[in-house]
C-alpha cells in the first residue's frame, strides 16, 4: 500500500519531534487520524472533550517542554472551535501548530456542508503562516514551513487539509521548476545585544541607587542569571504573572506578583525606583510601572517588538534573558545592600505576615485565600501549578510560595476562563512523572472543565505519577467579575449574571472513577490538602469559599473607594456580608461606621 498524505503528515511532524498531538476527530481529517492509527504510537493523540480545550493543551504542552505543540480537529466548528486555545498561545508567544481538516477540494466554493473559509478565518490567530494543501507535492513544505515558523517565532501557525487530499498517495515534489524542496530541523539561535548597547545599559543601571526588577516568561530559563543580577545592583524583583516561577519566593527581596493581583511590596517597588530594568515580560498594566519621567529603563526581550511599549526605555536589549544578563553581569558594580534592599526586605516580611493574617481571617464558611495558604507550604517537589482565570487567580498570585523546580502557569495575555484543567493534562504528559495541581473557580468548571475531568478518568492510569489534583473554589459566584462590577463599574452585584449553580464537584468526579474531597470548614483544608496529595489516583477537591472576601489589589484608588461606597449605596443583595469581608480585609479604615 503506497503512502498517503496523511501517512507522510504524521511521519513529517514525528521527524520535528511531535510526539503528542491534541484534538477531537471528524470527517473533515479522518485520512490523518488514519494515519496515526498506521502509524503505531509513534505520536500520542490525546482525545479531549472539546476542540477549544485541545488547542489549550496543545498550549500548555509548549509553556511546559519548550516544544512545539500540535492539535487538531476537523473542518467547519471543530476548526472554529479551536481559535480561543490557539489565542491563548498567541499572546503567550507559544509554539503551536493547528492542523485542520477541510472539504473536498471540488466542493470549495458551493457552500458545502461545514464549508468554511478557513485561511480566512485563522488568518489572525494564525498570521505568521496559514497555508492550506491543494496538492500532494505540496504538503512537505507546508508542515516544514508551518513548524519551523511556530518553533523560531514563538508563535501560531495552521495548515489546512482537504480531506480527499488526505487519501492520495503523497508524491515528493518534482525536480522542476515551480516547486519546492524543504527539509526538517530548527535550532534557536544564541541571540545577543552588541556590546555598545551593554555597556549603555550598564552605565544606567550602575547609575541608579534604587533598582527594581521585573521579570516576566522571558526570563522562566534565567532564574541564576537574574539572581545574580539583582544581587550585584542590590534590587528587589517584582514578578509578572506568567513568570511567577522564575524566583523562588524565599528570597528576601522578591516582591511577589504585580499588578491588579499583586502584592503591596511589588507596588511599592515599583512606585519608589529611580531604575528599572524589565526581562522577558509584556506586562500590561503601565500604572503599576513607574510615572514615566521618574525612572530610567532598561528592557530586555528577544522580540524587539516588545520593547518599549509600557514602559519608556532608555535602552532595549534585544536578546536571549540568561545570555543577556551574563554579558551584563560583568559591567553590572557591586551596590551596597543597605539602604534600598534593606527596606525592600523589610515590607516583603512584613507582606508575609499580612497574607498569613488576611488567610485567617473568618469567613462563611471558608476564607478562599486560606485554601493556597494551606496550599503553598505542601506543594511537592517538582509539581506543576495551573490556574484559571477570575479570583482563583488572585490566590494564585499572592499566597502561593515558589521553590526551585516548581513549574506554574495560567493563560496570561487572553486570560481565559477554562484553562486550568486542560493546561494541567496537558502536563501530565509533558512530565507524566510529576504531580499536577490545577487551581480553578467554579464559573470555569461549569463553563468547559467538568467535561474534561473525563479527559482524566480516560487517561490517568497511563500516567507514572497518579498525583493530580483540580482545587474547585465553590463559591456559586462569577467573583472576579463580581467585584469588578462593585470597584470598577460602581455597580451593585447582578445576580441575573453572577449567581451560578451550586453543583457537587467532588460527587461528579466519584461518580467518574476519580476521587471526590469536599470540604466546608476552614481547619479541614490543611488536612484535606494532605489527604489529595496522598491520593493513589486524581482528585477534585471542593472547597465551600466565601464570595464575599474581595480580591483586594495591591493599591486601593480614591476611585474605587467612591466606586465601592456607590455600589454598596445601591443596593447590594449581600451587603452586610460585603461590609463584613472588605472590613475583615483591611478596607474598614475607607468605610467608617461600617460594621
Amino acid at each position: 500500500m503506497s503512502q498517503t498524505v496523511s501517512d507522510f503528515v504524521v511521519h513529517r511532524l514525528h521527524d520535528w519531534g511531535v510526539r503528542h498531538i491534541f484534538g477531537y476527530p471528524g470527517d473533515g481529517i479522518n485520512g490523518v487520524f488514519g494515519a496515526l492509527n498506521r502509524a503505531g504510537g509513534r505520536i500520542e493523540f490525546i482525545q479531549a472533550r472539546h476542540e477549544e480545550m485541545a488547542a489549550f493543551m496543545a498550549s500548555a504542552y509548549a509553556k511546559f517542554s519548550g516544544r512545539l505543540g500540535v492539535c487538531i480537529a476537523t473542518s467547519g466548528p471543530g476548526a472554529s472551535h479551536l481559535t480561543t486555545g490557539l489565542y491563548d498561545a498567541l499572546l503567550d508567544h507559544q509554539p503551536v501548530l493547528a492542523l485542520v481538516g477541510q472539504q473536498a477540494r471540488n466542493a470549495l466554493g458551493g457552500q458545502y456542508q461545514q464549508e468554511l473559509d478557513l485561511v480566512a478565518m485563522f488568518k489572525d490567530v494564525a498570521s505568521a503562516y496559514v497555508a492550506q494543501a491543494a496538492a500532494p507535492a505540496q504538503v512537505r513544505h507546508l508542515i516544514d514551513r508551518a513548524a519551523r515558523i511556530a518553533l523560531a517565532r514563538r508563535t501560531v501557525t495552521a495548515v489546512i487539509l482537504p480531506n480527499d487530499l488526505q487519501e492520495e498517495s503523497y508524491q515528493d515534489p518534482p525536480r522542476a521548476h515551480g516547486t519546492l524542496h524543504s527539509g526538517i530541523g530548527y535550532t534557536p539561535p544564541r541571540v545577543i545585544p552588541h556590546e555598545a548597547d551593554l555597556d549603555r545599559a550598564a552605565d544606567i543601571l550602575n547609575a541608579g541607587r534604587k533598582v527594581a526588577m521585573l521579570v516576566g516568561a522571558g526570563a522562566l530559563g534565567a532564574t541564576d542569571e537574574v539572581i545574580a543580577a539583582a544581587d550585584r545592583l542590590s534590587a528587589g524583583c517584582a514578578k509578572a504573572l506568567l513568570g511567577k516561577a522564575v524566583l523562588p519566593d524565599d528570597l528576601p527581596w522578591v516582591t511577589g506578583s504585580i499588578g491588579l493581583l499583586g502584592t503591596e511590596p511589588s507596588y511599592d517597588l515599583m512606585m519608589e525606583c529611580d531604575t528599572l530594568l524589565m526581562v522577558g515580560s509584556a506586562f500590561p498594566y503601565s500604572e503599576f510601572l513607574p510615572k514615566e519621567g521618574s525612572a530610567r529603563g532598561v528592557q530586555i526581550d528577544i522580540d524587539a517588538s516588545m520593547l518599549s511599549i509600557r514602559f519608556p526605555m532608555e535602552v532595549g536589549l534585544v536578546g536571549d534573558a540568561a545570555e543577556t544578563l551574563r554579558a551584563l553581569l560583568p559591567r553590572l558594580k557591586q551596590k551596597s545592600p543597605d539602604g534600598w534592599r534593606n527596606a525592600i526586605e523589610g515590607k516583603v516580611r512584613e507582606w508575609w505576615t499580612t497574607l498569613e493574617d488576611r488567610a485567617r481571617q473568618p469567613a462563611k464558611p471558608v476564607n478562599p485565600q486560606r485554601v493556597t495558604w494551606e496550599l503553598s507550604p505542601r506543594i511537592p517537589d517538582r509539581a506543576i501549578i495551573t490556574s484559571d482565570s477570575g479570583s482563583c487567580a488572585n490566590w494564585f498570585a499572592r499566597d502561593l510560595k515558589m521553590r526551585r523546580g516548581i513549574d506554574a502557569s495560567l493563560s496570561g495575555g487572553l486570560a481565559s476562563m477554562g484553562a486550568a484543567v486542560p493546561y494541567a493534562i496537558a502536563a501530565k504528559y509533558v512530565a507524566p512523572d510529576r504531580p499536577v495541581i490545577a487551581l480553578v473557580g467554579d464559573g470555569a468548571m461549569q463553563m468547559n472543565n467538568m467535561a474534561e475531568l473525563i479527559t482524566v478518568a480516560k487517561y490517568w492510569r497511563q500516567w507514572k505519577d497518579h498525583r493530580w489534583i483540580v482545587c474547585v473554589f465553590n463559591n456559586e459566584d462569577l467573583n472576579q467579575v463580581t467585584w469588578e462590577q462593585r470597584i470598577i463599574n460602581a455597580d451593585p452585584k447582578f445576580e441575573a449574571s453572577q449567581r451560578i449553580p451550586d453543583v457537587s464537584y467532588s460527587r461528579f468526579a466519584e461518580m467518574i472513577g476519580l476521587r471526590g474531597i469536599y470540604v466546608d470548614r476552614p481547619d479541614l483544608v490543611g488536612p484535606a490538602w494532605d489527604q489529595a496529595l496522598a491520593s493513589d489516583a486524581p482528585v477534585v477537591l471542593e472547597v465551600k469559599t466565601d464570595p464575599e472576601v474581595p480580591p483586594l489589589p495591591p493599591h486601593i484608588t480614591l476611585e474605587q473607594a467612591k466606586n465601592f461606597s456607590i455600589a454598596l449605596a445601591k443596593g447590594d443583595p449581600n451587603e452586610a456580608g460585603v461590609i463584613r469581608g472588605t472590613a475583615r480585609q483591611v478596607l474598614e479604615t475607607i468605610l467608617p461606621g461600617k460594621e
